[in-house]
């Protein structure tokens, strides 16, 4: 629904909508001559844009929502904007609009819209912690850990509007019942409930449920310390029967799986013809002046759902047996004098944009192992196979964590697999574009792992 009702923001929503309308349809007025022209246009864009808006949660944004999850929905909204005014004008081809005046018109709309809505984040913000407006009542029930730094989120945070009002101990030595605490929420008219889900008894759970769902409280739980909790869970239902699976991938969803493809393909173009193309014979050349053998190394390693595939790099190394099997190390006496700038620089690594254009690769993604190395990781590392469920990557979150090169100890693996599964769980466009630009930084810097 486009109004949704409750006690805080009900208008907040029809509002945003609003100003965006706005701001679409009167910036496009000035390529109309003809009214009826631009009715026919207000009411193609307005209801697209609305349809839209619901299919991707353009305006699910809440006081806890980050400012780069708005940027990255205003991306996602801005790219199907942008194709929808360009298949109107191309149906109305008689208003002979020029292709770059309709282009900069859409960014102009996308740039306000983007201004009007991190103005209305940021007014929020301030109005809650100014002028006490839009504040949210709440308490916490259990006292451990995690309740603990959820009261410190509270205090330290005033800008979000939570007033918390109470804590309640269901289980040390001043231990309220659970009845108490319902008394109390009724009696102080609580706005939400936050209750930790290893302090309460099942019984004490639905007690606590229905309570809520009976008196229109808002009621939400923290997980305990069981791993299962701590996982980004997704809710689906096979007919009326409700499923969790163990994690939520974003870049299997088809829209977010075109964006990334999109840029894969679109970046991959721009290095093999902008830069291999002239690149490859002048490297080529100096890599078989030094030393006899191949210009491009290939090796095999493990992709998507470990299915193998041939990365291809510069070689950098002396033709050797133990290439497939060793990685290399500090001062390898197996680099060449070329391998060594080429490796610094990470210029190495440029013929993957050609595994990234195949398909084999992304640009960004976690980075794939040789095989011996992969078996060898995936009996010894917990989780090292769930990299597996995405294409590998030219570069990665873990890389430019401080976590590339050369593995020398297993909290070094370790801390690479928890890097690659954050970003597999929390994958995000402006995220690549942070990756990609940190790798460039990196490389025009020079990486003290690089070697």
């Amino acid at each position: 629904m486009i109004f949704k009702t409750g006690r805080y923001s009900g208008f907040l929503r029809p509002i945003s909508y609003i100003i965006d309308l706005l701001i679409i349809n009167s910036l496009a007025y000035q390529f109309f001559e003809s009214n009826f022209l631009f009715l026919n246009y207000v009411l193609f864009v307005s209801i697209a844009w609305v349809v839209m808006s619901l299919r991707s949660s353009f305006y699910e944004i809440y006081r806890f929502t980050r400012l780069t999850n708005i940027l990255s929905l205003i991306g996602k909204q801005g790219i199907l904007f942008i194709l929808l005014v360009f298949a109107f004008f191309g149906f109305y081809r008689e208003l002979e609009v020029a292709p770059m005046a309709i282009f900069r018109y859409t960014l102009i709309v996308i740039l306000y819209i983007t201004i009007a809505k991190v103005a209305i984040y940021y007014l929020l913000k301030k109005y809650r912690l100014l002028l006490k407006g839009n504040l949210r009542r709440v308490v916490i029930v259990g006292l451990n850990q995690k309740t603990d730094q959820l009261r410190k989120f509270f205090e330290d945070n005033p800008e979000y509007g939570y007033l918390l009002q109470q804590t309640f101990d269901v289980r040390g030595p001043n231990a309220v019942s659970i009845e108490e605490c319902l008394e109390y929420i009724e009696a102080n008219n609580i706005d939400e409930v936050y209750s930790s889900v290893g302090e309460l008894s099942n019984e004490h759970l639905t007690q606590l449920i229905d309570y809520a769902d009976n008196n229109l409280k808002i009621l939400k739980f923290l997980p305990d310390n069981k791993e299962i909790y701590s996982k980004r869970l997704d809710f689906t239902y096979y007919g009326y029967l409700p499923i969790l699976s163990m994690r939520k991938i974003p870049i299997e969803e088809p829209f977010n799986k075109f964006i990334k493809r999109g840029f894969d393909i679109g970046l991959s173009l721009i290095i093999i013809v902008g830069i291999l193309s002239w690149l490859t014979p002048l490297l080529g050349l100096i890599i078989k002046l030094e030393s006899k053998g191949p210009v491009f190394f290939k090796q095999k390693r493990n992709g998507l759902d470990y299915k193998e595939f041939y990365c291809y790099k510069f070689r950098s190394m002396r033709p050797n047996p133990m290439a497939h099997l060793h990685q290399v190390r500090k001062d390898d006496p197996r680099i060449t004098r070329i391998g060594r700038i080429i490796r610094k620089t990470s210029i190495d690594e440029l013929p993957q944009f050609i595994n990234v254009l195949k398909g084999e690769m992304s640009v960004v993604g976690p980075r794939p192992h040789m095989v011996s190395h992969t078996h060898m990781y995936a009996e010894r590392v917990d989780k090292f196979m769930v990299r597996h469920f995405i294409k590998p990557g030219i570069t990665g979150l873990a890389q430019v964590s401080g976590f590339r090169g050369e593995v020398e100890d297993e909290n070094h693996i370790i801390n690479r697999v928890k890097y690659d599964i954050f970003y597999l769980e929390n994958w995000s466009l402006l995220l690549d574009l942070k990756i990609v630009s940190q790798t460039i930084y990196n490389a025009l810097r020079g990486e003290e792992r690089a070697y």
